[in-house]
């Protein structure tokens, strides 16, 4: 007979006289899981606030690992435990971040960066001395005269005469000037020679003569062109003896006053030319 039918219902106990046992309660197991349970729980959510609180300044959180508890925690429970400080892998080692600092060391096979030259004040960019620059001489010129075209002033025995110009180097040379500004007055025009001397006026004869520095010698080497009555021609005015013109007399090179005849004017008409030198 199974032990169902002979035991008497629990329900009723009063009605047959059964008592049950009260020496462990119903379910008591199930109590202590659940307590352990909510313990362990309540721990972990504790601790975990701690770790948030004490590394809520870091810039990176540390991820707590789950570990299981030994025998103290039933079940085989989970917890969440402090990582330690040691063992645990820094915060971000594996993302592969740069380090803040540079490297100071060259890489292998690079030449090192040139270091910038300093400049001393004042000092110019070129190393080399400074040249100083060459004006350019004034080109060559010669002296035609107007009724004589075959004919132009040429120095001779250190007096200016009107000649024909031969074939010879030293009498092409003799025969050419260079133009530059009046030595008394720049608007005006004194002629240098090859060997560095003027022409200049002296007893109203012109000659050529060294320059002596003197402010007679500049006003007799300077002459001003006035306009002639030849077309392209021009009269050389004396800047020292106003109204007295360069002309050619027996072919040579006078000043003499003005004339109103046209042999005077035709005399004293001269065309610059290229240089026949």
């Amino acid at each position: 007979m199974s032990d169902e039918k002979s035991r008497p219902p629990q329900e009723r106990p009063w009605e047959s006289g059964w008592a049950p046992d009260t020496t462990r309660a119903p379910g008591t197991r199930r109590l202590w899981l659940a307590g352990a349970l909510a313990l362990a729980t309540i721990t972990a959510c504790v601790t975990a606030v701690s770790v948030m609180e004490n590394e809520s300044d870091e810039p990176a959180h540390r991820a707590a690992e789950p570990t299981t508890l030994g025998s103290s925690a039933p079940g085989g429970l989970i917890s969440f435990a402090t990582p330690s400080t040691s063992s645990a892998a820094a915060p971000g080692a594996d993302r592969g971040r740069p380090s803040p600092t540079p490297a100071t060391t060259a890489p292998t096979g690079s030449a090192p960066a040139p270091r910038p030259q300093q400049k001393t004040p004042g000092t110019p960019e070129s190393a080399g001395p400074s040249k100083p620059s060459k004006r350019p001489a004034a080109p060559g010129i010669s002296i035609r005269s107007v009724n004589y075209p075959d004919r132009y002033w040429r120095v001779r025995d250190g007096s200016v005469r009107l000649d024909p110009v031969g074939p010879g180097a030293r009498h092409r040379e003799d025969a050419t000037f260079r133009r530059v500004p009046g030595l008394a007055a720049p608007s005006c025009s004194s002629f240098a020679t090859a060997d560095g001397r003027y022409l200049r006026h002296r007893g109203f004869v012109l000659v050529e003569d060294a320059d002596d520095g003197s402010p007679l010698f500049r006003k007799d080497a300077t002459f001003c062109p006035r306009p002639a009555a030849s077309s392209g021609a021009v009269m050389l005015e004396s800047v020292n003896f106003p109204g007295r013109f360069l002309r050619h007399r027996d072919f040579r090179l006078r000043l003499d006053p003005y004339e109103h005849s046209a042999l005077y004017r035709a005399d004293s008409a001269f065309r610059l030319v290229a240089g026949v030198g």
